[in-house]
């Protein structure tokens, strides 16, 4: 599962692949690049299918691989890997990558900066987006 967020933890976008291969990553980066434009910076672990995919896009300098750099994409997962966990793991791509999709347009609705935000303002904006969810399933 490749899983894109912006430097706010927005999620951008998850796709699901068989393989974490080159050939896998430059379609991945290929499809963000055309949807959002050339980002100032990547951060990506060490694995790698990104260096050489970078390498074929012409954006290897980009690429930045420090220590506690990637724990925002890391700490994005967790929501995943708890409900991953209580379905014993997920049987077919497709189911996956359905869950995944779904999953991000939630966790995107939701997420608010808590330290950004005064306590008032950030109650403020989670009743808002209750008000959004609940008109959503009610049609």
């Amino acid at each position: 599962m490749w899983r894109a967020i912006d430097h706010e933890g927005t999620i951008l976008d998850c796709v699901v692949t068989k393989k974490r291969d080159k050939n896998a990553a430059k379609r991945v980066l290929k499809k963000l690049v055309k949807s959002y434009g050339k980002p100032r910076e990547i951060v990506t672990d060490k694995l790698k299918s990104y260096r050489a995919s970078l390498k074929l896009l012409g954006l290897e300098n980009l690429q930045n691989t420090e220590q506690y750099k990637n724990n925002q994409v890391e700490n994005s997962h967790l929501h995943f890997r708890r409900r991953e966990r209580s379905m014993n793991k997920f049987r077919l791509m497709k189911s996956l990558q359905k869950f995944v999709s779904i999953q991000s347009i939630f966790l995107n609705l939701f997420n608010h900066q808590r330290h950004l935000e005064t306590r008032k303002t950030f109650k403020e904006l989670r009743q808002n987006s209750l008000d959004i969810w609940q008109n959503i399933c009610v049609n």
